[in-house]
């Protein structure tokens, strides 16, 4: 049938509806106004979010931008000026080198939180278990970083860490009862590394007096009792250690007083030609027998092991290890984020998959390496991604763990925009330059994530 010059052909974007044949209903023409009010309504409520976005994130980008090609005080246009300060700066070189070093802590993430997340599958407490390794991620980045500072104390007396290593260190290498005692005459002891060696030889029969210094009353053992003077015996050197100061003052030097007391517990040695010939430890009142010696002459040794300090514990803290030391806090946050994540992909993956390469005789390995791994890979990958932007942003834990004098050493980029830009110095302008130079590193992850979000949907 011919169409007149009245009639619209079939399915007419003015009408709104397609025409049928003959008989069918006639369409009535929509308004261009009502063609777009959905558009306008659905613009009306993206407004307000449009705008903080406009505020929040595409104004800041683009000022940042038009501040870094000026100075610092913002009058004067420099160009790129602030962009070859920045790459020629020992500051700068050493964050970008600590935020590649960073890149290692994604890696491990994934990986640990991987073998977690499978094993984790296998217990009857399995959700448990995840709530405890998600705990980290409930604390804020500040509370973690105070928590992980005092961890890393050197005194094993306040650091975590330190002190369960110094209970394996004090089995193999015990500390001495008097670390810091010195002798008090040196005619009468000289240093032999770190112990004691007699000055003069002396024979069986003989008593000795060896007097020290250097140690507080409050350092003593508790069964020190007041000194006194050793009994001679034949066949024996005997002798007397103890502590020469008198509480309060006065008293003689090199003479045993009524309120001094002994060391106990102080090994002596005998040595003849070089050679221990005989040794004992000292008594509560700091008495000293060695027997059993042939004839000849002695000196006396107090040993190393007496004035053994204890162990220090690792500089954790120190420029040498801050960086892997930050890395293992934020580790030690994230890898629950992982494993909870991790979790909810195993628990997606069709189990007939499994089954089906366990019936033909894969081994567990092989089935991880070879079907559970390459079925987690889009999940894996964005966690994986996630963290690499988190590890080239991260400020938070590097501002509060790093102490003052090794902060230079953990420098990373956005702390060194903050310190540049907010800090004493103050200079907008090259801080503006590394915020861009930052946004830079962290938009080709991000648009790799958003790309992998786009295409699971």
């Amino acid at each position: 049938m011919a169409v007149t010059k009245d009639e619209k052909p079939s399915g007419s974007p003015e009408t709104g509806v397609a025409t049928g044949g003959p008989g069918a209903p006639i369409a009535v023409p929509r308004k261009r106004s009502e063609r777009w009010r959905p558009f306008f309504l659905s613009m009306l409520f993206l407004a307000p979010a449009f705008i903080f976005l406009g505020f929040l994130v595409v104004y800041p980008i683009f000022y940042s931008v038009y501040r870094s090609l000026y100075d610092k005080a913002g009058t004067s246009f420099v160009g790129l000026g602030n962009y070859h300060r920045m790459f020629s700066s020992p500051a700068t070189l050493t964050a970008i080198r600590n935020n590649a070093i960073w890149l290692v802590g994604p890696l491990i993430v994934t990986s640990v939180a991987l073998v977690l997340a499978v094993l984790a599958e296998r217990i009857r407490w399995s959700t448990a278990f995840k709530v405890v390794m998600f705990m980290p991620m409930a604390i804020s980045a500040l509370a973690a970083g105070v928590l992980w500072r005092v961890v890393y104390e050197q005194d094993p007396h306040i650091g975590t860490a330190n002190a369960a290593i110094r209970t394996v260190v004090d089995v193999f290498r015990p500390a001495g009862a008097y670390p810091g005692a010195r002798p008090r005459n040196a005619q009468v002891l000289g240093p032999q590394g770190q112990a004691f060696v007699t000055q003069q030889s002396f024979s069986p029969g003989d008593t000795v007096l060896l007097p020290l210094v250097g140690l507080p009353q409050t350092q003593l053992p508790k069964d020190a009792q007041p000194a006194a003077p050793a009994q001679s015996s034949p066949g024996a050197v005997t002798g007397t250690v103890w502590l020469d100061f008198a509480p309060g003052g006065g008293g003689q030097q090199n003479a045993i007083d009524p309120t001094e007391k002994g060391l106990p517990g102080m090994k002596v040695e005998a040595l003849q030609g070089g050679k221990v010939s005989g040794s004992a430890d000292s008594n509560a009142e700091g008495q000293f027998t060695i027997s059993g010696l042939s004839g000849g002459s002695y000196q006396l040794r107090l040993a190393a092991s007496n004035f053994q300090a204890p162990w220090g514990g690792i500089s954790w803290l120190g420029s040498s290890l801050i960086t892997l030391s930050i890395i293992a806090a934020w580790i030690w946050t994230w890898t629950g984020f992982a494993v909870v994540t991790l979790g909810a992909g195993l628990a997606a993956l069709p189990r007939d998959v499994l089954e089906a390469a366990r019936v033909d005789g894969a081994t567990e390995w092989y089935v991880f390496r070879r079907v559970t791994i390459p079925l987690l890979m889009p999940v894996v990958l964005v966690i994986l991604v996630t963290l690499i932007i988190n590890v080239l942003k991260i400020f938070d834990l590097v501002f509060v763990i790093a102490p003052g004098s090794s902060q230079a050493s953990a420098n990373v980029i956005a702390l060194e925009m903050f310190r540049q830009g907010f800090g004493a110095i103050n200079d907008q302008g090259l801080g503006s330059a590394l915020a861009i130079f930052l946004f830079v590193l962290v938009l080709p992850a991000m648009l790799f994530n958003f790309r992998r979000f786009k295409a699971g949907q």
